[in-house]
């Protein structure tokens, strides 16, 4: 099946054909009969003449059907070019854009809870699994400081400008001394005021080369030690998960898939690609099918946003997952709206 259709290959009436069974079935799960379609079609055509149409369309490998006597479906390249070229996302409702602000309302200064409670109206408004990626923390460092524990384990202490202090135990490189650490800790201190771990990382990876001359090697193996702790610190940023019951809810689930998506949320993996995706375009992103490369299930599809802080950063998305039936035209906009509040909150703008 050629893989390149495009909307210009079809004629008004296979454009109408085509959308009118992506949009039946994305409202009913179903296959698509011929003679459903002659009462909808603007046009009269009998029922041959629209199952003519739906071969050709299936020649073109945008619907399929799954035995001989069914209607037709839209295959995931179907989907995609109706999503890309045929779908029309509406305006957030009134009722869904009220739910979404009662949920932001709140402004108790807990990123946490508030973002918590985001992926719950998520999951509520689409039915679906509602997935938010929580920021990173971003408070800079206000003090560092390395404590020898024993010949093959220290500490490196964090004390960030927001109050928050974090230990992190670590292997130091073997003689390291009291006068080393010391020496390790002034160099980072002279760099680390008013920046954040991030910004800190990049600036050190210069100033190590720089000032090896300066910098005891003992001290500078220190730096580079604890410096690789900190990539895999508690400020990492954590995924929330809500409404994975919903994905069963739909009788037509296959359960093994269901249950495979399940192992893949659990376990939570690839959270840094779930962010790499969003930051990858701007506004919503929607993946079909296999396109999802976050999830080993072929069989969902994932609508996400980023969102962003006061400086225009990308700290943190939020996204939806569930069959490839969504109501994509409803989904898109509550994503997109949702993800534009999550960053005004996170930012502290209003409006």
């Amino acid at each position: 099946m050629p893989e390149n259709a495009q909307l210009s290959d079809l004629n008004d009436r296979s454009r109408e054909v085509f959308r009118r069974v992506v949009e039946a079935y994305l409202t009913t799960g179903e296959p698509v009969g011929s003679r459903t379609l002659t009462r909808d079609m603007s046009e009269k055509v009998s029922a041959a003449t629209i199952r003519n149409v739906m071969q050709d369309l299936e020649y073109l490998g945008l619907l399929d059907h799954p035995h001989v006597s069914a209607g037709r479906m839209p295959t995931q390249l179907g989907l995609r070019l109706f999503v890309d070229g045929l779908m029309e996302a509406g305006p957030v409702s009134a009722s869904d854009r009220e739910m979404i602000e009662e949920t932001l309302s709140d402004d108790s200064g807990d990123t946490g809870a508030m973002l918590d409670r985001v992926s719950t109206a998520l999951s509520a408004l689409t039915h679906g699994a509602s997935l938010v990626l929580m920021p990173k923390q971003e408070a800079p460092v206000r003090h560092i400081e390395f404590v020898g524990l024993a010949p093959d384990r220290a500490l490196v202490v964090l004390v960030f400008a927001d109050g928050r202090v974090e230990n992190r135990v670590f292997t130091p490189p073997p003689g390291h001394t009291a006068s080393s650490m010391r020496e390790a800790a002034n160099f980072l201190n002279a760099l680390a005021e008013g920046r954040t771990l991030a910004d800190l990382r990049a600036r050190i990876a210069g100033e190590i080369s720089a000032s090896r001359q300066k910098l005891n090697s003992m001290a500078a193996a220190l730096v580079s030690s604890g410096l690789a702790m900190w990539e895999d610190g508690s400020s990492d940023p954590r995924l929330i998960v809500r409404g994975r019951a919903n994905l069963l809810a739909d009788e037509l689930a296959d359960l093994d898939l269901v249950r495979s998506l399940f192992d893949d949320l659990e376990r939570k993996r690839d959270i840094a690609e779930f962010l790499e995706l969003a930051e990858q375009g701007e506004g919503v992103r929607i993946f079909i099918g296999s396109e999802n490369k976050l999830f080993s299930l072929s069989g969902s599809s994932l609508v996400v946003s980023p969102y962003m802080n006061a400086d225009r950063k990308i700290v943190g998305a939020v996204g939806v997952i569930g069959p490839t039936r969504l109501n994509y035209g409803r989904i898109v906009p509550i994503v997109d709206y949702t993800a534009q509040l999550v960053g005004r909150m996170i930012s502290g703008r209003k409006g």
